[in-house]
């Protein structure tokens, strides 16, 4: 995520559409976001909390190293999207819009679904079979 910082100082010019650079302008750079999700985790219950701050150090992790200034920027309004709301409590009960749930890969889908089951079933043990 090196070129945030340069995708959030970006001409129209240099990014390619008006509407990017709107999108760019109001994202948040990663490591404040970061912590802006992680600070909004503290009004959960503690096992969601635990879930989701697992989950979102692993998603930040994983894409450090991301280059493509679509995947950063899709990433970035994402997470900051899903904090929006956590802040405003207007995600109880709300259900995945159909559009975006299309356009996730089979793996995106597996591990939204490993993520529901984790939600419905906190007190289940995560990879039983897997310790052994």
């Amino acid at each position: 995520m090196r070129l945030v910082h340069r995708l959030l100082m970006a001409s129209p010019a240099s990014i390619g559409s008006k509407s990017s650079l709107s999108e760019a302008l109001a994202l948040l750079p990663p490591l404040q976001l970061y912590r802006r999700i992680l600070r909004v985790h503290r009004k959960l219950d503690p096992e969601l909390r635990i879930l989701g701050d697992s989950y979102v150090k692993k998603e930040f992790r994983a894409h450090r190293t991301a280059e493509n200034p679509l995947h950063i920027i899709g990433f970035l309004t994402e997470w900051q999207l899903y904090a929006q709301k956590l802040e405003g409590d207007s995600w109880v009960g709300e259900k995945i819009d159909k559009s975006k749930l299309d356009k996730l890969s089979d793996q995106q889908v597996g591990q939204l679904f490993e993520l529901m089951e984790a939600i419905k079933n906190p007190n289940s043990e995560e990879g039983e079979g897997e310790k052994q």
